[in-house]
């Protein structure tokens, strides 16, 4: 019997053969994936080494071996690394919050009451976690596991009530920066003809200012020349609080070769909306604000 972390373990009944218990391999000691194993069962949510009698037998993960995958048979030390890792949706929702958070794995891992290898597997690669893995990564990142799933991407943020005895502060100019960090994605507020619009932009931040890509005769392309409005945020919809900033300042379309090829270097991200997108605009900053909600 070999088994890798994310595998199932079912023990069904020596007479009738219906499953009589299954949960999820979230720990492998041995680096042959040879038993013992760690197991969270699905009935109890509780983790407790197991030597798998001959009633039990291991389902690997649904995934087949493909390009890019891991074949099921090799536990996690042997999986090769030149091998590209292809996580699910779940686990870049999960290190994408823990990020945010700026948490390690062990810390979440301990929070959630989940080994850090189990952690970093579905981080890094496909795997279906048990529903109380999912409620246990909920909590200790402070969310929700509808959001974990990717429910609601198709909904505005903030859609949950006010949290208890919310505050509304004022943010100074390098609380302000620190929000703004290096890179993100922004909405810039443009005057067209046809009035006012608001663009949703990936964009970076080089020494102060916010620079981002589009094309030429694009709605945000007519930022260049004018003073703009520049606006990011981040809603915590679990906890009902986040925070905004707002940058105001001239915008101008960046022609110099040298400065277009240091920007494009620099970029930590290609524009997410895809296609030709050739033409800098970078915005000086001249005044910053912002706005923060706390809750107890």
């Amino acid at each position: 019997m070999r088994a890798h972390i994310g595998d199932q373990l079912v023990v069904e009944s020596p007479s009738t053969g219906a499953v009589r218990r299954d949960g999820e391999i979230v720990r492998v000691p041995h680096e042959d994936g040879t038993p013992p194993y760690e197991v969270r069962w699905a009935d109890t949510n509780e983790v407790t080494l197991v030597f798998p009698g001959p009633d039990a037998h291991i389902q690997h993960l649904s995934h087949q071996p493909e390009a890019g995958r891991t074949p099921p048979e090799l536990s996690v030390s042997e999986q090769p690394t030149h091998w590209p890792l292809d996580p699910g949706d779940i686990g870049r929702r999960v290190a994408h919050e823990r990020r945010r958070q700026r948490l390690t794995r062990a810390e979440v891992a301990a929070r959630s009451g989940i080994s850090a290898s189990y952690l970093a597997y579905l981080e890094e690669r496909p795997a279906n976690p048990t529903s109380g893995t999912l409620n246990g990564l909920a909590g200790a990142l402070g969310t929700t596991v509808r959001r974990l799933r990717g429910g609601g991407v198709d909904l505005p943020p903030g859609g949950g009530e006010a949290g208890y005895h919310p505050q509304l502060r004022e943010l100074d100019p390098e609380e302000c920066r620190a929000r703004l960090s290096t890179h993100g994605v922004g909405r810039i507020a443009v005057t067209t003809p046809d009035g006012l619009a608001v663009v949703p932009v990936n964009y970076e931040v080089v020494d102060g200012a916010i620079a981002f890509r589009t094309a030429p005769g694009t709605v945000v392309a007519a930022a260049a020349g004018t003073r703009v409005a520049f606006e990011v945020d981040q809603v915590d919809d679990a906890m009902s609080r986040g925070w905004s900033v707002l940058v105001l300042g001239p915008a101008r379309a960046v022609t110099e070769p040298a400065a277009v090829r240091r920007l494009t270097e620099r970029a930590h991200t290609k524009p997410w909306a895809g296609g030709e997108r050739p033409l800098w605009v970078l915005i000086e900053p001249e005044r910053l604000t912002g706005r923060r909600i706390e809750t107890d």
